[in-house]
């Protein structure tokens, strides 16, 4: 008997799902922490098209946990105030202006969306002396104008930070692309992108927005609407910025396109059998010159 004795060598990579688990993450908080940089993950080269985290990425950070797990934490509007030592209204506020940005919502059971804000953030926003006069003083003049003037910067501001959130998972240059066109109505890229196979390229890489519902649900429509640019300026933001990457990608590789058709068709066709061809030309003979 050999006394060589085999080892089971680990996998390289992990499923987010075990990553999560090893971490003692929830998978909310796990996506999180992925979609702000904590935790770097590469793609599934195994051809699944899904994200992997590294081994070493899970051993570097599992004696790091409790801090992880802290930074990725998430509060509503109510929370947010009491960390902010601020009235709820006041913490609103702030948000409407985009002087804090959500970084998730949900959507209640009244159809209404919830903001959460990342704990750390407003923590910093709080003990930064510059926003001293903001937390205790009255609001100044020209806040107070765009408030009544309507102003709310909370989709913008959310959807510019999951724009970036997206951005740094993308794998190439025609990826990068079908972000920035996720934030478009598809009219607005039908306008940005005249070729039709670069068009139907970037748009079969758009990522889908936040799933809250099944396909076709109110929830899932709010999201949609949520993930769509909706300000003039911004929509001529994500306008630019798809030009740019679609510029970027065509010098890396072309746009698929479909195989072009034989130039020979009578090549193509399937070849008749002897008793066949005769019994057709029996049936139609060829006209007399």
């Amino acid at each position: 008997m050999s006394g060589t004795i085999l080892t089971q060598s680990r996998p390289l990579t992990s499923a987010p799902s075990r990553a999560a688990r090893e971490l003692g993450l929830k998978r909310g908080e796990f996506d999180l922490a992925v979609h702000l940089g904590r935790i770097r993950t590469v793609p599934d080269e195994g051809g699944g098209g899904g994200r992997r985290v590294p081994r070493t990425e899970i051993d570097r950070l599992q004696g790091r946990a409790e801090a992880l797990r802290e930074s990725v934490q998430v509060v509503g509007t109510t929370e947010g105030a009491a960390l902010m030592a601020v009235p709820a209204g006041r913490f609103t506020r702030f948000a409407k202006l985009g002087l804090v940005t959500p970084v998730k919502w949900y959507p209640n059971r009244y159809r209404a969306v919830v903001w959460l804000y990342l704990a750390e953030e407003l923590r910093r926003f709080a003990a930064d002396e510059k926003n001293t006069r903001l937390l205790t003083g009255r609001t100044p003049a020209e806040l107070s104008d765009r408030l009544r003037a309507g102003a709310d910067q909370r989709a913008r501001n959310w959807r510019g930070r999951h724009c970036g959130f997206l951005l740094r998972q993308a794998d190439g240059p025609w990826e990068r692309a079908g972000v920035v066109a996720g934030f478009l109505d598809p009219g607005e890229i039908d306008d940005v992108l005249t070729d039709p196979h670069e068009r139907a390229h970037v748009t079969a890489l758009r990522p889908a927005p936040p799933a809250h519902g099944a396909p076709g649900s109110p929830a899932a429509q709010l999201a949609e609407e949520l993930m769509t640019a909706a300000d003039p300026d911004e929509i001529h933001w994500f306008r630019y910025d798809l030009a740019r990457e679609v510029t970027q990608a065509r010098t890396h590789r072309p746009a698929p396109r479909p195989a072009a058709p034989s130039r020979h068709p009578a090549l193509d066709r399937p070849k008749l059998s002897r008793g066949l061809r005769g019994w057709l030309l029996r049936r139609n003979p060829r006209p007399a010159h």
